[in-house]
């Protein structure tokens, strides 16, 4: 159970019409690091991820496939969805099901209270719907389209027609909610980040909110309104509380899920992709207000991962499954090459050819390399005992320097998302660490006696330095630095390396003389060619 006030982080509820493609994988990876990371500062964490599966696409794609839509998504679910956290190493608390009853339960009392509160009434909706948005669109969103739909509104994300639906439907009374969602957003500007999405979002309000239908009467795919069965809950209204039913909102007092709700409620973070920002910075804040609860503290758009130019996109045959990648190059090279190569909130392109250039020069050649000469070296000159150190000279005092500025560019960094920053200050310590032994030339010295103090200094200090690096980098690449952990004799000297603490991390030392060091497989094996 998490104490107050945990840090609560989520990803976006995914939608599971087909299986997750590397776009998914990606937002949930930047959730797992950043919440790796608090752990690791000592914080309290609460992760959240889930599945959204309702709506007309779930409901079309089911009637396709001739299954029932509960069948269709408890199989995509349990052969794609819930397998691919394992794929990329994610360590959530928890997973969410918009079909359970805890969520299902849970949403009914939402919009009960919402129209005790007087923000909901019944009305006609006649307007376009795009079912790839799973959205009610407003006469802006649409664009020109081309080719087949040439002369035709489109929509942007989709390219393709919305259609026009005219139901009786209940609103939400939105509009109510512009003066207060301004405010609050000019108390609180890093409300939503980036600051391009900060300023999209409150350019939109300042335009005029107006009311949206929170009720399908055509779709019967959905969690009924308790006071009109007739009628399902429109699925992104439905899909947003997840945030709220899945830490307790609702449930009775006094009760474990009403402790924990108490503990991480507002969400520290939403993490989002930028395509749905309006939903979580316009939207679901409203709802919150209508319902007397408080927003989340932040919500952070990150860009789109680009293929051949294009967003990813199951429709547009353009996603590639994680398990392509991490089949070829590991789930840790996965976690840190997307995070480093693209800055966080801005999009990015993928390309195996990058990927496998920044593999080989920065993890294989690069921290991989310098693992496996200082671990060989210890094996060989020491026998596998790690030396004392006496007698530092600038040289190691300066990469003791150098760790404490890693630490204090890294924490701040990944504490705000920054995750291209976090890594490169410590890919530079390692490039610093690299550079020293090229420099202290430790296979020269050993072959003199007169070095064997020189010698020792050397080699503690590049197996200190490495006992940094391997805390500093486990957030992101667990399993490999786990191994590292394993071979530099740490854990029987100073514990498991999930209990080391981000604020000790650069008193230097802490490996003490006549731990055993072993020389195990490559942290990162070569790879010769990508397909």
């Amino acid at each position: 159970m998490a104490d107050p006030k945990a840090f609560y982080l989520t990803t976006p509820i995914y939608y599971v019409n087909d299986a997750p493609h590397i776009g998914h994988a990606y937002t949930t990876t930047a959730g797992d690091v950043a919440t790796r990371w608090r752990r690791q500062r000592g914080e309290d964490v609460w992760f959240l991820t889930g599945v959204d599966e309702h709506g007309t696409k779930v409901q079309r794609a089911a009637d396709a496939a001739g299954v029932a839509p509960q069948d269709w998504v408890d199989r995509l679910v349990s052969q794609a969805w819930r397998p691919v956290l394992e794929t990329i190493d994610a360590a959530n608390d928890d997973f969410i099901r918009t079909t359970e009853p805890r969520h299902r339960e849970r949403v009914q009392r939402f919009w009960e209270v919402v129209r005790d509160n007087g923000y909901v009434y019944s009305a006609e909706y006649v307007g376009p719907y795009c079912v790839g948005c799973e959205e009610f669109k407003l006469s802006g969103d649409l664009v020109e389209g081309s080719g087949e739909f040439e002369g035709q509104l489109v929509c942007p994300v989709h390219g393709r027609p919305a259609e026009e639906l005219q139901e009786t439907n209940w609103f939400f009374r939105l509009s109510a909610f512009s003066d207060r969602l301004l405010a609050h957003y000019e108390e609180h500007p890093d409300a939503v980040q980036p600051r391009s999405a900060y300023n999209e979002v409150v350019s939109f309000i300042r335009q005029g909110l107006v009311d949206i239908s929170m009720s399908r009467s055509s779709v019967a795919w959905g969690i009924p309104l308790s006071w009109d069965p007739a009628q399902v809950t429109y699925v992104w209204f439905d899909a947003l509380l997840n945030y709220a039913t899945a830490v307790g909102y609702g449930a009775e007092p006094g009760t474990r899920d009403a402790e924990l709700f108490a503990s991480v409620w507002p969400p520290d973070v939403n993490l989002v992709g930028k395509d749905i920002l309006r939903f979580h910075a316009v939207y679901w804040p409203a709802m919150l207000m209508a319902a007397g609860l408080e927003p989340p503290r932040r919500v952070f758009a990150h860009g789109w991962l680009l293929v051949g130019g294009e967003k990813m996109s199951k429709s547009k045959l353009t996603g590639i499954a994680p398990e392509q990648i991490i089949g070829t190059f590991g789930s840790d090279a996965f976690r840190y090459y997307f995070l480093r190569a693209i800055a966080f909130g801005q999009d990015g392109s993928f390309s195996w050819e990058d990927m496998h250039a920044r593999y080989t020069a920065e993890l294989a050649n690069g921290l991989g390399n310098l693992a496996s000469r200082a671990t060989a070296m210890v094996v060989r000159y020491r026998d596998g005992s790690l030396p004392a150190a006496h007698d530092l000279t600038d040289a190691e005092h300066r990469i003791i320097a150098a760790l404490e500025r890693t630490v204090e560019v890294a924490d701040p960094a990944f504490c705000d998302l920054d995750f291209s920053t976090g890594i490169v200050a410590v890919k530079e310590f390692i490039d610093l660490v690299n550079l020293y032994v090229t420099e202290q030339e430790p296979w020269v010295l050993a072959k003199d006696d007169q070095h064997a103090g020189r010698l020792d200094v050397v080699l503690a200090t590049v197996c200190e330095s490495l006992r940094a690096i391997a805390v500093l980098y486990n957030p992101l690449m667990p399993k490999a630095m786990g191994e590292l952990w394993d071979q530099l004799g740490a854990g029987g000297q100073l514990g498991p390396i999930a209990d080391q603490r981000i604020a000790d991390v650069a008193r230097w030392g802490q490996l003490p003389p006549g731990t055993r060091v072993t020389k195990g497989e490559a942290l990162f094996p070569r790879i010769e060619e990508v397909e």
